[in-house]
């Protein structure tokens, strides 16, 4: 008779992989982490110091009120959608193939509303633009 007692063995939980996983996630974590830091910005636009261009193409101009409203060449318009705007536009481009386009937008103005313009540019097959800025007072 075998009156030994049998040797239970105790488990061994082995950390090393696990922390070797732990480590690859971590590290992945911290490489594919992008931090936002746009409540930290504080944006005043538009304003700039640039000098204009001494060449002169013909240019069109595009203004944008602060209330999202449009006029092209100093002529007010009733539409907002691109499509109605590309055609405005082609109309005041008279056939020239690469006029500016000038976007005067009011430093209130929806940014919607800016983006609609550089849209109708864009159907309108017109790839110069530019944005009217004034410029910044200097008050030392």
């Amino acid at each position: 008779m075998n009156f030994r007692r049998a040797f239970i063995e105790e488990p061994e939980l082995n950390l090393i992989p696990m922390i070797d996983v732990m480590l690859v996630v971590l590290i992945f974590l911290a490489v594919s982490t992008t931090f936002s830091r746009f409540t930290q910005l504080q944006i005043v636009l538009p304003s700039a110091d640039a000098d204009r261009p001494q060449t002169r193409l013909q240019e069109i101009q595009v203004a944008v009120t602060a209330d999202g409203r449009f006029a092209i060449d100093k002529a007010v318009v009733p539409m907002n959608d691109p499509q109605s705007l590309s055609e405005l536009l082609r109309a005041a481009a008279q056939g020239n193939t690469a006029p500016l386009v000038v976007i005067n937008a009011d430093a209130q103005s929806p940014h919607q509303a800016v983006v609609t313009v550089m849209e109708a540019a864009r159907l309108a097959g017109l790839t110069h633009l530019s944005f009217a800025t004034q410029r910044r007072t200097t008050e030392r």
